[in-house]
């Protein structure tokens, strides 16, 4: 799921070291160190865009940043790292969004993105998501998404290129009075402007032997198109290095699947019992992901953990003249040897590039978890969005500690303070301390769903607040203010991916007619796979 000591007597050069070496464990060992690794060139590109908004077409900015490698081998897949896509509409756009009784907005983009090398193209969709946000009384509105994006090999030797193209904006508006009607969504189209430098170029990578060509001197054929087809066509000018001709292969655009499911032995049991006996609306699945924690520029793997849900039934919701709209509230709780809480993960490393480190974690539930769903039909095409928001009170409990194999004792209670937080879209209704991770599901009529839906899962994403730590240390040793001064703090980005879910009361077993959804003991068949 991008402090100043008080003065006190000075120590023996011993205990000093001790405490040092300790130090530097604790704010380490809770998440693994990843360092911008030497070959990585950092892109920002701000570009011109046109967009579609209720009042006419209005010019935007639109910068995108993100790491790419400096260059790959032919076949190699790579993916661009710590994308963030930042997009200014100006005030007029504020002044549609207003008229519609909005107080707040909350982004999703889609980035269409060409990938071309020499004369082959391909396309992929970079998603991001970003926090709810106050609408400016005055001004422009700056939205920042952040997300992951599909990994791109190149088929063959050459310059492998990025251009950013259309650009589609999903804005879920929140009402200043939530008593009030609801004031909807809106979904803005944005255009590359034709005077956008270099046709909208994000990177250059070169790939296989040779030199390649610099940054910004693409072969792209220019921005994305739509349809993402391959370009037949033959090279021209001097982008083609090679020495004899071959048949041109398009650039490989993977989704994000890096690695591969874990075994079903290495998972903990996701089965209801005696003590939690399944309903009708009964549900369970595996959840799994990362979790960012900004100030040691790292994250941590938060292996498939299970959760037992009670879904919801739904009822209409606030009318609308262009939508059907339906609610659904479903709860959920992590269950794991009877407790509300992940299994242990541990993360492991080498401190300083020779001290090995490892750190035992769990997160723990303070309460249950709550799924507010709410589902809109179009009536013009009958296409269904579905957003959902889960609030999840969960705090951070460091179980144990390692230093070259040597423990250090942090206590039994070692934790956050209070649960990890989030800024809530509507924090009238829910107030208190909790995480909160969004997700959008679609549905076009004849065609799989994509996005995140409760059934089918999906990837959910949020921002948290790491609290204060406490109760961490023993032998008089207090560790809490150093716990705090090097990990707590907000900004926090967190991508969990939930997998399809087993329906109890209804399973689905495997079949040359179905994917499977349960196993024969009722156990979640799909073992999702993390992505960052």
């Amino acid at each position: 799921m991008k402090a100043t000591p008080a003065a006190a007597p000075r120590p023996s050069r011993a205990r000093a070291r001790t405490t040092s070496v300790a130090a530097f464990v604790v704010l380490a060992a809770l998440v693994p160190t990843t360092a911008t690794a030497s070959g990585t060139q950092e892109v920002e590109a701000e570009l011109p865009y046109v967009c579609t908004l209720p009042s006419g077409q209005l010019p935007a900015t639109v910068q995108v940043s993100a790491d790419f490698p400096e260059r790959a081998e032919a076949g190699e897949a790579f993916t661009p790292s710590d994308v963030t896509t930042t997009v200014e509409l100006p005030a007029e756009a504020v002044a549609d969004l207003t008229a519609r009784d909005a107080a707040e907005v909350r982004a999703a983009t889609r980035l269409a993105v060409g990938v071309a090398q020499n004369a082959a193209t391909a396309a992929a969709t970079w998603r991001g998501g970003a926090e709810p946000v106050a609408l400016p009384g005055s001004g422009p509105l700056t939205l920042i998404a952040r997300g992951d994006v599909p990994s791109v090999a190149g088929r063959s030797d050459g310059d492998l290129t990025f251009s950013a193209g259309a650009l589609a904006i999903d804005l879920a508006l929140g009402a200043a009075d939530p008593a009030t009607a609801d004031p909807g969504s809106l979904t803005v189209d944005c255009t590359l402007a034709e005077d956008a430098p270099e046709q909208g170029l994000l990177a250059t990578v070169p790939v296989g032997a040779g030199e390649g060509a610099p940054s910004g001197s693409p072969s792209s054929p220019g921005p994305a198109e739509s349809s993402g087809a391959p370009d037949g066509g033959q090279p021209d000018g001097p982008g083609d290095r090679r020495p004899e001709r071959q048949s041109e292969r398009s650039p490989e655009v993977l989704e994000n699947t890096p690695g591969a499911a874990a075994d079903r032995d290495d998972v903990p049991p996701c089965r209801y019992d005696e003590q939690h006996p399944p309903t009708d609306v009964s549900l369970n699945a595996y959840v799994t992901g990362y979790a960012n924690v900004k100030k040691m520029k790292g994250a941590a793997y938060l292996p498939p953990s299970c959760v037992l849900i009670e879904q919801g039934l739904p009822v209409s919701g606030p009318p609308d003249p262009e939508y059907l709209i339906f609610d659904t509230l479903s709860y959920a709780n992590f269950h794991y040897r009877e407790r509300k809480q992940t299994p242990p993960f541990e993360a492991t490393f080498l401190s300083f590039d020779f001290t090995p480190v490892k750190a035992t974690m769990v997160l723990e539930q303070t309460g249950t978890m709550r799924i507010d769903s709410r589902t809109k039909i179009r009536l013009s095409d009958f296409t269904t969005i579905t957003d959902t928001y889960v609030r999840a009170p969960l705090v951070l409990h460091v179980l144990d500690l390692e230093v070259n194999g040597t423990p250090l004792d942090v206590g039994s209670g070692c934790r956050t303070e209070t649960s990890l937080t989030s800024e809530d879209p509507d924090p009238a209704n829910f107030p208190g301390d909790h995480l909160v991770l969004y997700g959008r599901g679609e549905q076009v009529i004849g065609l799989p769903a994509t996005g995140y839906l409760l059934l089918s899962g999906g990837a959910l994403s949020g921002e948290a607040t790491i609290p204060a730590f406490t109760g961490c240390g023993s032998d008089g040793e207090d560790l809490d203010r150093l716990l705090t001064a090097s990990v707590s703090g907000p900004g926090n980005y967190i991508k969990q991916v939930q997998g399809q879910t087993c329906a109890i009361a209804a399973p689905v077993f495997p079949s040359p007619q179905n994917e499977g959804q349960c196993t024969e003991d009722l156990q979640p068949y799909e073992i999702p796979v993390a992505e960052r």
